[in-house]
């Protein structure tokens, strides 16, 4: 039995302790998918009207914390940094396995428990409405108004 002690304490040493869900917590930054209220990419990011969903989210859930992408532009990270500390949201910018791509996680809101919610991308949650355009009336072919 002692040896098999030494050998995980061996191991934990070499490799570090083993992590729940690893692909999970690098596509979450480190956190569990059941964790979050919801996601943004890069490039949801730099629409302005998400941002507005996101600070409606946040105000929904005022025990929560946000986790930056330590890898997106400078610019767009302390636009966001600017905005949460106006609202006195808790923040926290991820470095480790983080990429700068339009399709990976820019944002993610977490909560520090599992909250287990459905649909948790902003596009997703909070769908563009397109303006309403006026239908008008089906135009009458050349054999019908030749006929007609």
């Amino acid at each position: 039995m002692a040896q098999d002690d030494l050998q995980k304490h061996l191991d934990n040493a070499m490799y570090g302790t083993p992590r729940l869900k690893p692909e999970e917590q690098q596509k979450y930054m480190g956190t569990f998918r059941e964790r979050c209220y919801l996601t943004m990419t890069i490039g949801q990011m730099k629409d302005e009207e998400n941002k507005k969903h996101f600070l409606s989210e946040a105000a929904a859930h005022p025990d929560a914390t946000v986790l930056l992408n330590g890898a997106i532009d400078m610019a767009l990270q302390a636009n966001y940094i600017k905005t949460i500390n106006e609202q006195h949201i808790s923040f926290t910018v991820i470095n480790d396995f983080v990429t700068n791509t339009p399709d990976s996680l820019g944002l993610i809101l977490t909560a520090k428990e599992a909250v287990n919610i459905d649909i948790i991308d902003i596009e997703q949650k909070y769908p563009k409405t397109a303006p309403t355009e006026k239908k008008d009336a089906p135009k009458k072919s050349f054999w019908r108004n030749l006929f007609n």
